[in-house]
């Protein structure tokens, strides 16, 4: 991949909004003091992670889906908070994408519902997807390059990874965000996409696993 389309996983946009006052402040605040691209994203990392809070977890409102509201209220659902990460770490010029699992909801089984998480690109390395939803019991992600470390391993028939590194959020899960006035009325529609299902525009084909 060269750097043309590097570039395209720098932009700031709607949902990822990295030029706004706030993330510019927020992402250089967590740079000082070092020059290290892996501490940059380990400190955006951790902060996403630790400090905004999940929404269902804390059972917070309002529904976030724009990076910069997300971290005006410190909550988000597990898509809102991987669009905070793309947006901080873009803001540092890291490229950063957003990525998709097809999870079961109990873990067990059907139904299922997306998951939504992201994928930095190290150099030397490639791509590695990292899981800022936040950790609790039986849910331990971490940056821990080279190796891959999100929350959520596919563990049941059904479950699979969404082969793609999306630029910009899908569609689906930003309308179901913003269709939700409360955290409740999302966890009772959370977005699905069917099996194989994928949109496939403006992303970039995983062809293999743990580094993307």
């Amino acid at each position: 991949m060269d750097s043309e389309d590097y570039s395209k996983f720098l932009v700031s946009s709607k949902y990822i909004d990295t030029t706004h006052t706030n993330i510019m402040e927020c992402a250089a605040n967590l740079a000082i003091g070092t020059n290290n691209v892996g501490e940059i994203i380990d400190n955006c990392f951790r902060y996403v992670r630790d400090q905004i809070k999940h929404s269902l977890d804390f059972k917070l409102n309002p529904v976030t889906v724009v990076a910069s509201d997300v971290l005006r209220h410190g909550t988000g659902y597990c898509y809102a908070k991987s669009h905070l990460l793309a947006a901080l770490l873009r803001a540092n010029q890291i490229p950063t994408g957003l990525c998709y699992q097809r999870l079961s909801i109990d873990g067990k089984a059907a139904p299922f519902c997306l998951h939504g998480l992201n994928a930095v690109y190290l150099n030397p390395g490639g791509w590695l997807r990292l899981d800022p939803r936040g950790n609790k019991k039986g849910v331990n992600a971490q940056f821990n390059p080279p190796y891959e470390a999100i929350a959520f391993p596919i563990a049941v028939d059904g479950e699979e990874d969404i082969p793609f590194i999306y630029v910009e959020p899908l569609n689906l899960v930003t309308e179901r965000l913003e269709g939700c006035e409360t955290y409740d009325q999302v966890a009772d529609s959370l977005p699905n996409l069917g099996t194989l299902d994928f949109p496939n525009a403006d992303a970039f084909i995983n062809i293999s696993k743990g580094i993307v």
